[in-house]
C-alpha cells in the first residue's frame, strides 16, 4: 500500500474515533458554542467534510476553484449534522475516496493545481491526500481543545495510536 493510501487511512480513523468521543456526551456538546477558529464542533467537522469533498473532486479532474464553489454549497447543511450524518457521511467520502485510490495506478503523478489563492503548481496525487489527511489533524485538534473548553476529555487520535490499532 502506498503511503499516502495509509495516511488517507489514519484520517478516517481518526476522525471516526472522535466522533465517537462526541457521541458519548450530550448532544449539545456538538453545537455549543466556544471560542475558537470555528464557533463549535459541528461547523469544524462540518468544515473537514466540506474540504474533503472539495479535494476528492480536485482529484477527480475538478478545476480547484470549481470543485470550491461546489463544495461550500454543503456547509449549511452539514452545519446542522448530528454526530450520527457525521459518520455516515465520512464513511461514504471514505468509499469514493477508496474507490478513486483504487482506481488510480500512480499517485506520485502530477497534475496541475491552480490555487485560487497560490497560483498554479505541478502536485501529485499523494501530496493531495497528504494534505487532507494533515488539514484533518489539524482541526480535529482544534476540536480537542473545544471539548476541553466544555469540560470534557477529548480522546487519543495520534497517529501512532493508528499504528498499532490498523
Amino acid at each position: 500500500m502506498h503511503h499516502a493510501n495509509n495516511m488517507y487511512n489514519y484520517h478516517i480513523w481518526a476522525n471516526k474515533v472522535l466522533l465517537e468521543r462526541v457521541k458519548e456526551l450530550p448532544s449539545n456538546v456538538l453545537y455549543e458554542e466556544v471560542s475558537s477558529s470555528y464557533p463549535n464542533i459541528a461547523q469544524t467537522f462540518s468544515h473537514i467534510y466540506v474540504v474533503d469533498v472539495m479535494w476528492l473532486q480536485v482529484l477527480k479532474g475538478f478545476d480547484m476553484k470549481e470543485a470550491l464553489e461546489a463544495s461550500i454549497a454543503l456547509l449549511e447543511k452539514t452545519n446542522l449534522f448530528s454526530v450520527d450524518e457525521f459518520v455516515e457521511s465520512f464513511e461514504e467520502l471514505a468509499s469514493q475516496y477508496e474507490k478513486w485510490m483504487n482506481s488510480q495506478k500512480d499517485l506520485e503523478q502530477k497534475i496541475n493545481l491552480n490555487n485560487p489563492w497560490s497560483g498554479a503548481r505541478e502536485t501529485a496525487y499523494s501530496e493531495i491526500l497528504f494534505h487532507v489527511t494533515n488539514h484533518g489533524t489539524y482541526h480535529r485538534g482544534n476540536i480537542t481543545t473545544m471539548l476541553r473548553q466544555q469540560g470534557y476529555a477529548s480522546t487519543m487520535n495520534d497517529l501512532s495510536l493508528y499504528w498499532y490499532q490498523s
